[in-house]
Order: C-alpha cells, then sequence, then structure tokens
C-alpha cells in the first residue's frame, strides 16, 4: 500500500482532490518566461492579462479556456525567402496557461500595438445555502428497520 501526502488529506476537505491536479498545473506553467505579461486589476471585479506578443498577428494566435485554464498559443511561419545577416527576433512558438478561479468570465480580447489583452471579470455566485431535513427514524427510543430492496441484476 503507498501513503501519499497532500494538503487536502484532511477529512474536513471532502471533495477537493481536483485541486491537487490544478496546483500541478499551475506549478508546470509557472516555469515559462517567453512571451512576459502583466495582469492588472480593472474595477472591484475585473482583471486583464496583457501579454507582450510583438510579431504576431492576429492570425497567429489562439485563445481559449478549457476546464478553467485559459491558454493562449502563438506560432509563425518561418518566411523560408528571407536571408537574415542577423537573426535577433526569432519566430518561436509559446504556449501560456492560467488556471482561473471559479466563476471567472472571459469578456473578451483584443491587440494594440503587439499588446495582447484579455479581459475578464469575477462573477459573484449566487448563495446556494439550503436547510437540510432532520428525519426521525426512531419510535419509541428504538430504531426503525430501513427496508432495502435487492435487485435480482
Amino acid at each position: 500500500m503507498t501513503t501519499r501526502l497532500s494538503l487536502f488529506d484532511s477529512p474536513m476537505f471532502l471533495g477537493f482532490d481536483h485541486f491537487e491536479d490544478t496546483f500541478n498545473r499551475i506549478r508546470k506553467s509557472t516555469s515559462e518566461g517567453y512571451p512576459p505579461y502583466n495582469i492588472e486589476q480593472i474595477g472591484d471585479n475585473g482583471l486583464r492579462i496583457t501579454l507582450a506578443v510583438a510579431g504576431f498577428s492576429m492570425d497567429d494566435l489562439d485563445v481559449e479556456i478549457e476546464k478553467n485554464q485559459l491558454t493562449i498559443r502563438g506560432s509563425q511561419e518561418d518566411d523560408e525567402e528571407r536571408m537574415y545577416l542577423h537573426r535577433g527576433i526569432a519566430a518561436r512558438q509559446f504556449q501560456r496557461s492560467f488556471v482561473l478561479a471559479d466563476g471567472m468570465e472571459i469578456l473578451g480580447a483584443s491587440m494594440d500595438n503587439g499588446l495582447l489583452h484579455i479581459d475578464m471579470q469575477r462573477e459573484e455566485p449566487e448563495s446556494n445555502a439550503q436547510k437540510i431535513e432532520i428525519r426521525d427514524h426512531s419510535v419509541n427510543g428504538k430504531v426503525k428497520a430501513i427496508d432495502v430492496e435487492k435487485s435480482d441484476e
């Protein structure tokens, strides 16, 4: 038997297993250094991620969100007809990922002077508090038997 220690091994954290996967994705994506980016607070509930993507056109970029992970990819085609005497600006591909909290909604993306802006907003969740009924299964201090039907499958 293998025992694995985890931040969420406590019995107080029921159903939080998926957070460990999220932390692993974050750890893998933080080692990326290109392209540089900023994250700005816009208003009370808004955020803007800005990536420096000089040399990329809108057709070279792909922005998608899946399972609370925002992924930005960029790829450029190398122009074979050009002969460079010095090449300091590489046509390199990149992928940058951000894990978003539940309730974050992407409002849109735009390009301006070599900067890709992605605007998002945190939606305030509705309260889902509910009252749980407590049923009495005892009669005169004795516990009633509960009938369980078995199916012949």
